[in-house]
């Protein structure tokens, strides 16, 4: 039946209904997913003069460069990530799907030429959004709640910032107060993020959307003190277990194991990740740069990936992309393949009393004793938190390698 999904997609897709080769007009659009509820998520990018793209949202800026001409069709793929458009020109303007194969989505996707809007005004903003926010999401749903910190700045209209979470971050949101609605929106070619609240002056309530396959409802509340548990207590070694251990199979299917003479007394800096991760993708492309600017014979980090690819060739295709792109000079090895449950990873790492977040960090010392795990990754979307963990991360690392 999968099959025949994206078959039929595919050549409803590709039907060639002239013989005029239709191409990206250079200039701006307005892009819109259609998610639950009637409600569509928006976002802008730009065709430039070289024929890429730029996706927008808020400070970010994500250029993508592979797109394909089929006939009088698009296909449009984002960099790293599994993700990608497949669409058929209107004129100048795009009619299509969002599609991840692996986990069997599609998402309904257009996208109008000339139209730089992201979100239309109806109203003055009567609400402002800017502050810190005390949120709780899925609340009193057992086994889905969860807490969530809401960083935003509001100017006119336009507001834009974040949510933190324990285990990481909603990256860059941007969207706009009509009345006392705020919407937000994100998408970065993984995650289509989007939130709608009713806002007074203390107290916010809404709806997440996840794409069209998930959504829950929000609530919080002003609080300019408040902070999230500090990321560094909650994923522990078990009782029992005074060491972090693990044996994956690199791309070539040799087992790499922290036995292995490469990370033989040095500080290892052990990254649990996913390719399919924005979060996984912002903490890879520091460490990466961090190893490079950082050289240290006696320093060595690895990751452990754990993909949802149905099969080990396309997890692998998956890690060799995101390697490439971001130039990652350390290895990358496949725990798990088929799915990324927190709740299989952690039987593949039995001696945490979780696996939370992805990513997750494991400092181990010289000696190959676990001295401190970082749950999730405060990425450049939340400011001054990206910027104290940098220098954390950096001092941590030093004291390690000086003892």
């Amino acid at each position: 039946m999968r099959n025949l999904i994206f078959i039929g997609l595919f050549m409803s897709l590709t039907s060639c209904q002239n013989d005029l080769k239709n191409e990206l007009s250079e200039g701006i659009y307005r892009a819109t997913l259609e998610v639950q509820d009637s409600e569509v998520l928006p976002f802008n990018f730009e065709v430039l003069a070289d024929k890429t793209l730029n996706m927008f949202n808020a400070e970010e800026v994500i250029n993508v460069d592979e797109i394909e001409y089929r006939n009088d069709s698009i296909f449009i793929r984002f960099p790293v990530y599994e993700g990608y458009f497949a669409a058929v020109f209107d004129g100048k303007d795009l009619r299509g799907n969002y599609i991840k194969e692996s986990l069997e989505r599609v998402v309904p996707f257009y996208a109008e030429y000339g139209n730089k809007t992201r979100f239309s005004d109806s109203e003055r903003p009567s609400e402002d959004a800017t502050g810190v926010w005390e949120a709780v999401f899925s609340k009193g749903i057992k086994g889905d709640e969860y807490i969530a910190k809401g960083i935003f700045k509001q100017v006119d209209g336009k507001v834009t910032g974040t949510f933190r979470t324990t285990t990481g971050d909603y990256r860059y949101l941007e969207g706009h107060m009509d009345g006392n609605k705020m919407r937000l929106s994100a998408f970065d070619g993984a995650h289509a993020f989007l939130f709608i609240a009713t806002v007074t002056d203390s107290i916010m309530r809404g709806q997440f959307y996840s794409g069209n396959h998930w959504k829950e409802p929000f609530e919080a509340i002003r609080n300019d003190g408040y902070e999230l548990p500090h990321a560094d207590n909650l994923t522990f070694l078990k009782d029992g277990y005074d060491r972090f251990d693990f044996s994956f199979p690199n791309s070539e299917g040799k087992m790499i194991s922290l036995d292995d003479k490469q990370f033989e007394d040095k500080v290892v800096i052990v990254q649990i990740m996913g390719t399919w991760c924005p979060n996984c993708l912002d903490e890879s492309r520091y460490y990466s740069t961090y190893v490079k600017q950082n050289k240290n014979k006696d320093l060595a980090f690895v990751a452990l990936a754990f993909e949802y690819a149905k099969t080990k060739e396309k997890a692998f295709e998956g890690i060799a992309r995101l390697k490439e792109r971001l130039n990652i000079p350390y290895p990358i090895l496949l725990a798990q393949v088929g799915t990324s449950s927190k709740t299989e990873a952690q039987k593949k790492l039995p001696m945490l009393n979780h696996v939370l977040s992805y990513p997750t960090t494991i400092f181990i010392d010289k000696k190959g004793e676990v001295r401190k795990i970082h749950t999730g990754f405060n990425g450049p979307a939340t400011g001054e938190k990206y910027i104290t963990f940098q220098k954390e991360f950096d001092a941590f690392v030093k004291s390690l390698l000086n003892e």
